[in-house]
């Protein structure tokens, strides 16, 4: 999340998308659809995600990070030839709406620099966030609510991770395991 160079433009959107897509749990989609009307700070980051998978509209806290991220990239957002305030949140350098396409672009581009696998995506990012939800103690039906999943078996994916990455925790960590 860090690793985009935040002195341009184009760095401060990357930081700010990546930032989102972690701290909100969003899909790549969600992410392209967003619009500047559509973040609110009340006083935290909350994100109204509209028309999500499913046809349902969401709001999502968006967390301190990215909220910092987004401000900073507001801030310099004119500069990617934004023609007003409003309109799409996250811009190409034409001015124009990022596709879902883009933003998979955006976050191998990173995924290369830092050497990491194949199989880092924008799903990683919103599978990372859930994960970490889980992992700290966050309740299931309230993980389910923020990814916009529709059914609760749909989260209990993410149940199956945690439980193994307490195992591994208690197989090095416990003297009789």
């Amino acid at each position: 999340l860090a690793t985009p160079d935040t002195e341009t433009p184009l760095g401060q959107r990357d930081r700010a998308l990546m930032e989102l897509l972690y701290g909100a749990g969003l899909r790549r989609s969600e992410a392209a659809g967003i619009n500047v009307e559509d973040i609110a700070w009340s006083p935290e980051l909350l994100i109204t995600v509209r028309h999500a998978k499913g046809g349902r509209d969401r709001v999502v806290p968006g967390g301190r990070g990215a909220g910092e991220a987004l401000q900073a990239y507001l801030a310099v957002r004119s500069e990617l030839g934004a023609p007003h305030d409003g309109g799409p949140l996250f811009l190409n350098n034409r001015g124009s709406r990022l596709s879902d396409r883009s933003i998979a672009k955006i976050v191998e581009k990173y995924r290369r620099l830092l050497g990491l696998g194949a199989d880092v995506t924008p799903h990683t990012l919103r599978h990372s966030f859930a994960t970490h939800m889980l992992d700290s103690g966050a309740d299931l039906r309230a993980i389910q609510e923020l990814l916009g999943h529709q059914s609760i078996s749909t989260t209990e994916v993410y149940t199956k991770v945690s439980l193994t990455r307490i195992m591994d925790v208690y197989d090095r960590a416990h003297p009789r395991s």
